[in-house]
């Protein structure tokens, strides 16, 4: 593997196996329960209406399936990149590239979307000024080492996990209706699947995961326990919560609400969690961006070793070994679109991008034999046709804008290539 295990540039100095299961989920976890929750369930509710609930099983069926793929890819792959590396051994150094440059424009714009998410629960009068700010701050503590990131990881995951709990006992012993539970008329299999696209953008933190092969302990043990535990505990959660929900809200009111947790505690009789449930969204976008921040910056990483990106962005800093210039540069370009973007123009975007990479990563586990450890083959066809079909199902301005951005990273390619062949 070209640069799997290489150096910074201009020196020696790698990343260090740090990580065991433990942190490796809780890094899954703080990635995954922040993006979904307080960001994604709203506009999935406006798009699948009565559906919900079937757009939220249909993309879990695809994570699944996405999850099984590239924790079985990590294993044998277990490098910083995910599935920059896995495609670009598995089917040629153009699809790694192709699932690189979707993977980390895809994400950067996440990180934009859950900077302000944090924003506008924290301070919505100055949400793309909070944003900014929590940019700066989290850049800072990722390149003081993968281990202080962990930790907070740790303390997030902890705070967003009993906040939720509160919010679901509180709409349970509410005012439930399980009739709103039920899909109606309105429920229509073009707006399943946009629900299921947009709910992908939850999911897809298990990612973070496998960007972090080079800083797991034991990575052939580790990452294929990792990521399915993760994913798991993140199923649970979310079906627990957007049943609560969505049992006192219905899916009319969810699809309107800006704060769809911290109405639903209101409505269901318990408005002194409003302002808990506020502070629990801050800092779950909080975990979330830190996660996100992590993994882009490894596959930005991975991509400058081969040159894919500039090379200066390849260092690894030999006091703290972490890629700290891509750390650096990879907060830069998210708090710039932080401080001009919108969430949800960012999170059909960015689930464009992140479905296209996971479309690569299934067609690169298709091509592992039994004795590579290849899942069931039913596994990888599955989470390649759900994630081509949810990615075209996604509202037509984020096809549009990621296909576009598809191409323009493919033509960057392609001139690359050309020059290099006339040199």
């Amino acid at each position: 593997m070209a640069g799997a295990a290489g150096g910074g540039a201009g020196g020696d100095v790698g990343l260090k196996r740090r990580l065991g299961v433990f942190d490796a989920v809780v890094i899954g976890l703080g990635s995954m329960i922040g993006a979904g929750v307080f960001a994604a369930l709203a506009p999935a509710a406006d798009a699948a209406g009565s559906g919900f609930l079937i757009g939220l099983a249909v993309a879990a069926v695809v994570a699944y399936c996405n999850a099984t793929s590239s924790a079985r890819l990590a294993a044998r792959y277990p490098a910083s990149g995910g599935t920059y590396v896995y495609g670009r051994e598995r089917l040629g150094e153009f699809w790694g590239y192709l699932a690189g440059w979707s993977f980390v424009v895809g994400k950067t714009a996440s990180c934009a979307a859950m900077a302000l998410t944090v924003g506008a629960y924290a301070w919505p009068g100055q949400a793309h000024a909070v944003a900014v700010g929590a940019v700066v701050a989290l850049t800072a503590v990722n390149c003081l080492g993968i281990q202080k990131s962990a930790w907070l990881t740790r303390v997030i995951v902890a705070v967003v996990l009993a906040v939720l709990a509160a919010v679901v006992t509180a709409c349970l012993t509410g005012g439930v209706q399980a009739s709103r539970l039920a899909p109606g008329s309105d429920a229509t299999v073009s707006g399943v699947l946009q629900a299921a696209g947009l709910l992908f953008f939850a999911f897809a933190g298990y990612a973070r995961i496998a960007t972090l092969g080079e800083e797991v302990r034991d990575p052939a043990r580790t990452i294929p326990r990792a990521i399915p535990v993760a994913l798991g505990i993140t199923l649970i959660v979310y079906a627990a919560v957007s049943v609560a929900v969505l049992s006192v809200l219905g899916p009319a009111r969810l699809a309107d609400a800006t704060a769809p947790l911290a109405d639903a505690v209101r409505a269901a009789g318990a408005p002194g969690l409003v302002p808990v449930v506020r502070a629990g969204a801050a800092v779950a976008a909080l975990g979330s961006l830190l996660a996100l921040l992590l993994g882009v910056s490894r596959t930005t990483l991975a991509m400058a070793r081969d040159r894919h990106l500039p090379h200066v962005l390849a260092a690894v800093h030999p006091r703290f070994a972490v890629p700290h210039r891509a750390e650096v540069a990879v907060g830069a370009v998210a708090a710039l679109v932080a401080a001009t973007g919108d969430v949800r123009g960012a999170i059909g975007f960015s689930s464009f991008g992140v479905l296209l990479y996971y479309a690569i990563a299934n067609a690169a586990a298709l091509t592992l034999t039994p004795s590579e450890g290849r899942p069931v083959r039913a596994v990888p066809v599955v989470g390649l046709a759900g994630c081509l079909v949810l990615a075209v199902a996604l509202p037509l301005s984020s096809v549009l804008t990621g296909a576009a951005v598809a191409l323009l990273g493919a033509a960057a390619y392609g001139l690359r290539k050309g020059r290099t062949a006339r040199s």
